[in-house]
């Protein structure tokens, strides 16, 4: 009977165990995709439908995920957009760097005794220590990489699990996990920096649509493309000044009138 009985509880202890890394799976999959459907969750994981919405059913009452209407940019289709889930500030806590604490305890002191822009100051400092690696990663990208994506892929080797999207105006670099999140909430002007070191990089002015540290599940900038160069020909090789200059030195077509 005893051992019966340790049978049964190391199997459940086992399917216990099990369930967790699951779990754990859904939350790093949701990390680096960003809010995903259960569908999308399903076909990452190789799980069942079914499967799927038990492990989410108990994220959400964990308080690990959140649920909500999926963003829809630009048109919308018709019908209700789907539902998607993502990570709430409990659900990525086993993933933010240490020293949190820390970090903001330090800052707090910084601001108090020599102001908002001495934490200015720190952040561009900060920065200016990865602007020129970035700026190296984009500038030696192939031909058949985007600046966006060479971006993306120097900020995942820091932690930011970042990827990019199509838009119709340009790309849409998204940085799934924030290393500085929960430092960032208090300190909008680390993410504001760091904005303006991305147009820096990337030779266009950026545009910061969403931040983890607002509460967003992930930190959004919409980059536009960059505008071509004109093609040099008849008429742009000069300036407009000298086109106007050379049309008026043209001579005026005149009509021979009979005597």
């Amino acid at each position: 009977m005893k051992t019966q009985r340790a049978a049964t509880g190391a199997a459940g202890s086992s399917a216990a165990e099990a369930d967790a890394s699951t779990r754990q799976r859904v939350k790093s999959s949701i990390l680096k995709h960003g809010p995903s459907t259960a569908a999308e969750l399903a076909t990452r994981l190789g799980l069942t439908p079914a499967g799927i919405r038990r492990h989410l059913d108990v994220l959400l009452t964990t308080g690990h995920v959140q649920a909500r209407e999926q963003r829809v940019y630009g048109a919308r289709g018709r019908g209700r957009p789907a539902r998607v889930f993502a990570l709430t500030d409990a659900g990525r806590a086993n993933f933010y760097s240490a020293y949190d604490d820390l970090a903001n305890t330090a800052l707090d002191f910084l601001s108090e005794t020599g102001g908002p822009d001495a934490v200015t100051r720190f952040a561009q400092s900060r920065i200016a220590a990865v602007e020129d690696r970035y700026r190296d990663n984009v500038t030696k990208a192939g031909p058949e990489t985007t600046p966006a994506e060479a971006l993306a892929a120097a900020l995942t080797d820091d932690g930011y699990v970042a990827s990019t999207l199509p838009s119709a105006i340009g790309e849409q670099l998204c940085q799934h996990h924030c290393p500085i999140a929960h430092v960032a909430e208090q300190f909008p002007q680390l993410c504001e920096v760091e904005t303006e070191m991305f147009s820096r990089v990337l030779g266009v002015h950026v545009q910061r649509l969403a931040t983890i540290a607002h509460g967003d599940g992930v930190c959004t900038t919409h980059i536009p493309h960059r505008r071509p160069e004109p093609v040099a020909g008849p008429g742009l090789e000069r300036g407009p000044a000298e086109r106007l200059e050379g049309l008026s030195q043209r001579p005026k077509h005149t009509t021979n009138k009979k005597a």
